[in-house]
């Protein structure tokens, strides 16, 4: 299976950046799967010029349908633009947001009744790691964020500390924390915990994207800023070999 490949923008991008989205959809060689989750203002735009040839997602969605939630996006409404994916519970939505295992939980179960395919975050913080509760943070937050049915989950390990920090994990230590979340979908959904995929994120750019990508069950990478442009993402995806 090839590699999966999701760019981050986080809060950035404007009209004309769509174009480097259309870059990505013309230069990707087929080595990697490519999926963009761009700003919910781009979303639209985002999925006429991949040209079906990227899939385009969400960064974020609300627990509930509809109703009253000044501000809020939910799952339907990110479907009805196009999109095919979202992501939920990114380090930085439970620290600035202070959004729950509960609330993430919510927005997976919701995502999935909407029809997309769900990239669930979990990752520990420096602090958490020195003190050797790296393991047991990411098995909380599993336990608590997993969604009913393993069916269209993806989950993406970023350790906090390595965000944006330029600091990043060994590839024997993302494996081994990668078999503590292998370990935990199997204890959630039995043998069907096998066939949920394993991103790593954290800082991945061009230059390290191979180690990463070659440590045990990394299924691929979700990336922050190395994704802003169609070469850096392109690089990173013909590092998936």
């Amino acid at each position: 299976m090839p590699s999966l490949i999701v760019g981050n923008w986080k809060m950035n991008g404007l009209g004309d950046d769509v174009a480097e989205i259309a870059a990505m959809a013309g230069g990707n060689t087929g080595r990697a799967q490519l999926w963009v989750a761009p700003p919910f203002t781009l979303i639209d735009r985002a999925v006429i010029v991949s040209a079906g040839q990227i899939r385009i997602g969400g960064q974020d969605c609300h627990g509930a349908q509809a109703g009253a939630h000044t501000g809020c996006v939910s799952a339907m409404m990110l479907a009805d633009l196009g999109a095919h994916f979202v992501i939920v519970g990114h380090s930085e939505r439970r620290a600035d947001c202070g959004e729950s295992d509960a609330d993430v939980r919510a927005k997976a179960g919701a995502a999935h009744a909407a029809g997309l395919e769900v990239i669930l975050c979990v990752g520990e913080t420096a602090v958490q790691r020195s003190e050797g509760q790296a393991d047991a943070v990411v098995a909380g937050q599993l336990a608590g964020s997993l969604p009913d049915s393993a069916e269209g989950l993806i989950i993406a390990y970023e350790p906090v500390w390595a965000i944006g920090t330029g600091t990043v994990p060994t590839p024997d230590d993302v494996a081994a924390m990668h078999a503590v979340v292998r370990g935990a979908l199997t204890a959630r959904y039995g043998a069907s915990g096998h066939g949920v995929r394993i991103l790593y994120g954290g800082s991945v750019k061009p230059d390290n994207a191979a180690a990463l990508l070659g440590a045990a069950d990394v299924g691929g990478a979700l990336v922050g800023g190395a994704s802003l442009t169609a070469a850096s993402l392109l690089a990173i995806a013909a590092a998936a070999g």
